[in-house]
């Protein structure tokens, strides 16, 4: 328990603190649900659920709210507590968002390497940053500082599994399930995500389990991360040791959150396609989203490309994770993504022949 709570103030301040967290959730208008143009495959229609047009930018500002309900309900977070969480992405920029709401500093550990437009996304939310190496030290690095302020460290890959309220009405699943109601359509054949905590794919499989809809949930998985080998072989306990090179999901190990018995599917995405895809992605709607969503959008034509192959027809959600804004000097700049050594012109061919015609021709996760 957080330093200082307890006393009848403390239990006020707690009170109105979870009272302006819940009328901030329920004054946030829904994200919107676009249509993306295909020429085919026929019978089967693409959707984006545009998650970028979060307060924040991204679809974790409620996973961060959510942390922040559970913490106050806990007892970890008092009127005078000092927070900390161990990322440089969007998830401290939304905890940081929440912490200038309630009137708490917030302290983001990050890596010594995140550049400036990273670390000033979350000062302008009201956060600080504060580097450190090596960069796989930050988790410990965020805990350690919290205890020894009396402060409370919000430990997101730990604690959002358990904190994300899956089941409400504002929940991602319930959303993607009313927006197609509303368009007429029925529940989409799946919903395709990215995995980083893999909080979001949990949520939204549970969602559609309890609903009974039939909806499958397929992940999309980059280079580099454990989901897709840790899921094919069925050991959670799987790591490579090494980072994801597309911001926003893929992870060395398979975290908590990650609940396999509500995933579908997991498909592998080069890092090459993801960056070709977001920028299909720009190109074909003008959404400019992050480099996650270009995943996303590259495991929505895979099974798209599957439903028509086994004659199946309905349609398909995909998740746009964040914005691109703030990728428009790594992911969207021409001679940064050269640095890299990816060469985009093949699977852009691949999603523009897939856009037009709906033949596909990439073999499911290649």
């Amino acid at each position: 328990m957080a330093r200082g709570i307890g006393d009848e103030r403390d239990r006020a301040w707690v009170d109105r603190a979870i009272e302006l967290l819940l009328a901030d959730r329920a004054a946030e208008a829904p994200t919107p649900l676009r249509a993306f143009p295909l020429a085919g495959p026929p019978g089967a229609a693409l959707y984006l659920k545009d998650e970028s047009r979060r307060p924040t930018g991204s679809l974790k500002h409620g996973p961060a709210r959510d942390l922040f309900l559970d913490a106050l309900k806990a007892g970890q977070i008092g009127p005078d507590t000092s927070l900390f969480e161990a990322t440089s992405g969007n998830m401290a920029v939304a905890q940081a968002y929440f912490a200038r709401l309630l009137g708490l500093p917030f302290t983001a550990v990050v890596p010594g390497k995140t550049g400036a437009a990273k670390r000033r996304r979350i000062e302008e939310q009201g956060g600080r940053c504060h580097p450190f190496d090596p960069p796989l030290a930050v988790y410990e690095k965020a805990r350690s500082l919290a205890e020894e302020s009396g402060g409370h460290c919000l430990d997101h890959l730990e604690r959002v599994g358990d904190a994300v309220d899956w089941r409400g009405p504002e929940s991602l699943g319930a959303q993607i399930l009313g927006d197609l109601e509303k368009a007429g359509e029925s529940a989409p054949v799946w919903v395709v995500v990215g995995v980083g905590s893999g909080a979001t794919s949990a949520a939204v499989g549970k969602y559609l389990r309890m609903r009974g809809v039939g909806t499958r949930v397929a992940v999309v998985d980059p280079e580099h991360s454990a989901y897709f080998p840790g899921w094919a072989a069925d050991f959670p306990g799987y790591t490579t040791g090494m980072p994801s090179r597309i911001e926003g999901i893929g992870r060395p190990r398979m975290e908590p959150a990650f609940d396999s018995s509500v995933v579908d599917l997991v498909i592998p995405v080069p890092d090459v396609a993801s960056v070709a895809a977001m920028r299909h992605l720009h190109a074909v709607t003008g959404v400019m989203a992050g480099p996650s969503s270009g995943s996303c959008l590259w495991g929505a034509f895979s099974v798209l490309d599957r439903m028509r192959r086994e004659g199946e027809r309905g349609s398909v959600v995909m998740v746009v994770g964040d914005a691109g804004e703030s990728y428009r000097d790594t992911y969207y700049d021409d001679s940064w993504v050269a640095a890299k050594g990816w060469e985009l012109g093949g699977p852009l061919s691949d999603m523009e022949r897939f856009t037009a015609t709906g033949t596909w021709g990439v073999a499911l996760g290649e």
